[in-house]
């Protein structure tokens, strides 16, 4: 049984199949947001790409927000809708930029709250707002393997409206 999984899962991972943007693209994506990476493509040149994980945990951990502070990272999910191009006429390296939007959840700290022992010092807002983002991934030649890096901007509109933090990944994808 145990081998039987070890082949399934290396077939699927470093299967020899051209490296192709077909269909879906799963993977993880580490930085600001961290976590599971799903990619839809459409066509040659239209994707949809969802992330859900964590926000806040390495670039703004502890930043100043609205009458406080933010001291944790907490749950994101980000949705672009994306338009990609191979680079130089290359199959296996393509650039990607896009616009969409992100739900974020995280500890927030007021400072009227300031020195309070108890649970009830944080609240948990919900906040929304739009992202921008662009990137470049390059696909394994021979396997359907891809690593990207990627930048934008968030910019929340509620409940702190103009409210920016930048968004910076990479990340390796399966690609279906």
């Amino acid at each position: 049984m145990k081998k039987l999984a070890l082949t399934v899962i290396c077939t699927l991972c470093f299967g020899l199949a051209h490296a192709q943007y077909d269909n879906w693209a799963v993977g993880f994506k580490l930085g600001e947001p961290t976590g599971i990476n799903i990619r839809k493509y459409f066509n040659n040149i239209n994707a949809i790409d969802v992330t859900i994980g964590t926000y806040g945990g390495i670039l703004a951990n502890d930043r100043d927000y609205r009458r406080g502070r933010y001291k944790n990272a907490g749950l994101s999910v980000q949705v672009h809708y994306l338009w990609h191009t191979p680079l130089f006429n290359s199959e296996s390296v393509h650039v990607y930029y896009g616009l969409g939007a992100q739900l974020n959840s995280r500890n927030y700290y007021p400072d009227n709250k300031k020195g309070l022992a108890s649970p009830g010092d944080r609240e948990r807002p919900i906040s929304l707002g739009g992202s921008a983002l662009g990137g470049i991934e390059y696909f394994i030649p021979d396997n359907r393997i891809s690593v990207f890096l990627e930048g934008g901007t968030y910019v929340e509109l509620l409940p702190r409206p103009f409210y920016l933090s930048p968004n910076i990944s990479g990340g390796i994808r399966f690609n279906l």
